[in-house]
């Protein structure tokens, strides 16, 4: 148990039951909802048949919110008067108890793994036409729309792809996981199942508020309008794709919730990082982070900014910069970040053949089940027989009997390491490449490894690493080319500071000047234009990183 801040100890013991609580990157923002919850139990708001709705993401943030709440509660208290879900699970569970109010079968098969891809790569579908028709389905259910008006309002958009596989998932009798959470709203419109909800629940709890879509803002208001703790920091609102309105919602929350508490102390990164943050927060809506302890960090930290001829300089640069560090301090963790993974793919090819210990966090399998059904399945894999086959995905699942895998977790982590694999497999790549990829056994060395990790921006979220380096970030990819509106290319700037912020010691920006396009033209590019806010901060160049490097105390950064 840690000592709590004055600010915590205020979300703690606030009286109220609606409060919103802004909170950074790096500012204690887990362990003041564990807090709050804490409280909430002491005050009997959570006595009896009431309890405590927590509501996260993620599965990772939900078991990293239970872990936090096991130090200030016991086990028969946190098992009797806290339920701790991620949204997904709390309409799966609102669905199964109550789908009869509309009309729907509650043994419908649940969603296990992304069916709507799954059956677009099943039907051959180009990346255009799956992009397209994604975004159409989840666009008509994010509007509390039942079957027939989804069906009615894809016929109108003229959205073909996507009514096609709305009536297939029709026929199946299933659930995607997009019509999840519009089954809960339309149960939760049944006045009297709401008021069973708010009967059981006295309070709510909604983790990371900036990525709530408007629909989930609805569930959440159904269940405990006046009764919500909302915690989040718009500044890390970059799930728009998914429908999430981070200006909205903090809109309606701050109408919501008179008290308003705010963090700006971070004890994550140095004051070199936080410069680098701090810089974007006109674009982004965040908070002036200050250091908790300024002087612990050795040389005040790192922010720098470097160009390069080309992805192959830029890349020997990275692997070289890590390299120097692990020499040195060998518990260090170096993430290479990019707004998208293909721009990365010159670095991660030369971290490949570096030698170091190299992990990639967007590749399928991160769990040790996982890895080794995938790993066997791989050596005997018959790739050209499996991508000739009628339904290559249903090949895969047979060759990894995945019918025969018993645990609920295990069959989800297959059936997306499946998808993954035949993404690959389509690419091109060999199974003898694949299961070469297959390096991390288990998601809690993922978390804690050290060494060389490879990530795009939105799947680094909530992570954090000792170094950073965010690479290709030239104009046309943050912003990305796609983002013509004001609010995507702030959206684009909110990717940059959630790259940034993940570093604790020091942050190193890069592009490159010439890029040959996926038919070997080379183009010539800029920088991104958010540079200009960057070199506004406590920002240096490749002879500033070379001379912080050899003359850093590296004993004192191994151990800070």
């Amino acid at each position: 148990m840690v000592t709590p801040t004055p600010a915590q100890l205020q979300i703690r013991n606030h009286e109220g039951l609606a409060l919103m609580v802004v909170a950074p990157a790096g500012c204690g923002k887990t362990e003041a909802l564990a807090l709050r919850v804490a409280g909430l139990v002491e005050r009997n708001v959570a006595s009896d048949s009431r309890r405590i709705l927590v509501t996260t993401f993620s599965n990772r943030a939900r078991d990293n919110i239970r872990d936090r709440l096991r130090s200030y509660l016991p086990s028969s208290v946190l098992r009797d008067c806290v339920s701790v879900t991620n949204f997904h699970g709390l309409s799966t569970r609102i669905f199964r108890a109550h789908a009869r109010v509309i009309g729907l079968d509650p043994e419908m098969e649940q969603p296990e793994s992304d069916w709507v891809r799954e059956q677009c790569l099943r039907w051959g579908w180009g990346w255009d036409q799956i992009i397209s028709a994604e975004g159409a389905l989840r666009r008509a259910k994010q509007q509390g729309l039942n079957d027939v008006e989804v069906e009615e309002l894809l016929r109108r958009r003229r959205a073909t792809g996507a009514l096609k596989l709305e009536r297939q998932r029709l026929t199946e009798n299933r659930l995607t996981y997009d019509d999840l959470p519009r089954v809960a709203e339309l149960i939760l419109a049944n006045d009297s199942v709401a008021s069973l909800y708010r009967s059981h629940f006295g309070a709510v709890i909604v983790d990371e508020f900036q990525d709530l879509t408007p629909q989930q803002l609805r569930i959440v208001n159904r269940i405990g309008l006046g009764r919500t703790t909302y915690a989040g920091d718009l500044a890390q609102g970059i799930y728009g794709f998914a429908g999430a309105q981070p200006a909205q919602i903090d809109a309606a929350i701050r109408s919501e919730c008179s008290t308003v508490i705010e963090f700006a102390e971070s004890h994550r990164s140095s004051p070199a990082v936080l410069s680098m943050v701090n810089s974007l927060n006109k674009m982004t809506g965040g908070l002036t982070l200050t250091s908790a302890r300024p002087d612990s960090w050795p040389g005040g930290g790192l922010a720098a900014g470097v160009r390069f001829n080309n992805p192959s300089e830029e890349g020997r640069w990275a692997v070289g910069f890590a390299r120097y560090i692990l020499d040195r301090a060998p518990q260090q963790r170096i993430g290479v970040i990019c707004r998208t993974a293909p721009r990365r793919e010159t670095v991660d090819a030369i971290a490949d053949q570096s030698g170091l210990p190299v992990y990639r966090w967007d590749d399928g399998v991160l769990d040790t089940e996982t890895a080794k059904i995938m790993k066997a399945m791989l050596v005997r894999l018959n790739a050209v027989e499996a991508l000739a086959s009628a339904d290559p995905l249903l090949y895969l699942r047979e060759s990894a009997a995945l019918g025969a895998v018993a645990d609920t977790d295990t069959r989800r982590f297959m059936a997306d390491a499946l998808l993954w694999c035949l993404d690959k497999l389509r690419d091109g790549m060999t199974p003898a490449q694949i299961h070469g990829r297959i390096k991390v056994g288990d998601q809690n060395t993922l978390l804690t490894a050290p060494g060389l990790h490879l990530l795009s921006g939105h799947v680094g979220k909530g992570q954090q690493f000792d170094w950073v380096i965010v690479v290709g970030a030239e104009d046309g990819v943050i912003p990305d080319w796609r983002s013509t509106t004001e609010a995507s290319k702030l959206e684009d700037a909110r990717v940059l500071s959630v790259m940034l912020s993940r570093a604790r010691h020091g942050v190193v920006v890069t592009f490159a000047v010439r890029i040959a396009d996926r038919y070997g033209r080379v183009r010539t590019k800029q920088g991104t234009p958010y540079f200009a806010q960057l070199r506004a901060a406590s920002f240096t160049d490749a002879a500033g990183v070379q001379a912080f490097m050899q003359s850093a105390d590296w004993d004192a950064i191994e151990t800070r």
